[in-house]
C-alpha cells in the first residue's frame, strides 16, 4: 500500500473539512439537543459524509465520463475551487461554498435534519470535497493505490467521527485560539493541495509549458 499517498488523502480530506474548525458549527446547530441526540445526530452526519465520500470516490470518474468531461479539466477547476476555499481559512473567513451563502446560512437552525443540511452537504461533503476525491481516485493505481484511498478516508472519517461524537467534551478544552489557529495552518496546507493540483492539470493540458 502507497503510505504515502494515503496521508495525502487524509490531510486533504481533514484540511477541507477541518472537523476542528466547524465544531462550534456542530454545536450551535445541536443547540436545543441533549448530549446523547448530539451523539445521535453526529453519528447521522459522519454516515452521511462516509457515503458521500464513496460515491465521490467509486462513481466520480464514471460520472465525468458520462458528461464528456476529462479529468485533467476537472482537476483543474477542482484546484480553483480547493484554492479558493484556502484563501478563506487563511484569512480567517468561511468559503460560501462549502458554509452557505447569507440567505442559506439563515435558515440552516430551521432544517428539519440538521444532520444532513447543513452539517453533512455542504459544509463537509461540499464541491471542494467531491472534487478532491474524484481527483484521488483517478491517480489511484492498481490494487494498492485504490487500499491507499481507501485508507486515507477511512482513517479520516474515523477522526470525524471522534470530534464529533465527542464534541460537548471536546469543546471544553479546545479554545477559540486553538480553533483559529487551526483553520489558516489547515488553509496552507489546502493551499498547498489547490496548486498541486492546478500544476498537474496545466501539465497536461499544456504539455509545452513543462
Amino acid at each position: 500500500m502507497d503510505f504515502a499517498f494515503a496521508a495525502k488523502v487524509f490531510a486533504a480530506l481533514f484540511a477541507i473539512m477541518n472537523p476542528i474548525a466547524n465544531l462550534p458549527i456542530f454545536l450551535s446547530l445541536t443547540s436545543g439537543m441533549s448530549q446523547q441526540e448530539q451523539r445521535r445526530t453526529g453519528v447521522l452526519v459522519v454516515a452521511t459524509v462516509s457515503v458521500g465520500c464513496f460515491v465521490s470516490a467509486v462513481a466520480g470518474s464514471a460520472i465525468l465520463a458520462f458528461f464528456g468531461l476529462d479529468v485533467d479539466h476537472f482537476r483543474l477547476a477542482g484546484g480553483l475551487i480547493v484554492l479558493l476555499i484556502a484563501l478563506s481559512m487563511l484569512h480567517g473567513g468561511e468559503s460560501a461554498t462549502h458554509g452557505g451563502s447569507g440567505e442559506e446560512k439563515a435558515g440552516f437552525n430551521n432544517a428539519s435534519n440538521v444532520a444532513f443540511y447543513p452539517m453533512a452537504i455542504p459544509i463537509l461533503l461540499g464541491p471542494g470535497t467531491i472534487s478532491a476525491l474524484i481527483v484521488y481516485s483517478h491517480d489511484a493505481s492498481g490494487t494498492g493505490g485504490y487500499l491507499a484511498l481507501g485508507a486515507g478516508m477511512a482513517a479520516f472519517l474515523a477522526l470525524l467521527a471522534v470530534t464529533l461524537i465527542g464534541a460537548p467534551f471536546i469543546s471544553r478544552i479546545l479554545s477559540p485560539t486553538v480553533m483559529s489557529v487551526t483553520k489558516r495552518l489547515m488553509g496552507m496546507v489546502l493551499a498547498a493541495i489547490a496548486m498541486e493540483m492546478l500544476v498537474a492539470s496545466l501539465r497536461s493540458l499544456f504539455p509545452g509549458l513543462v
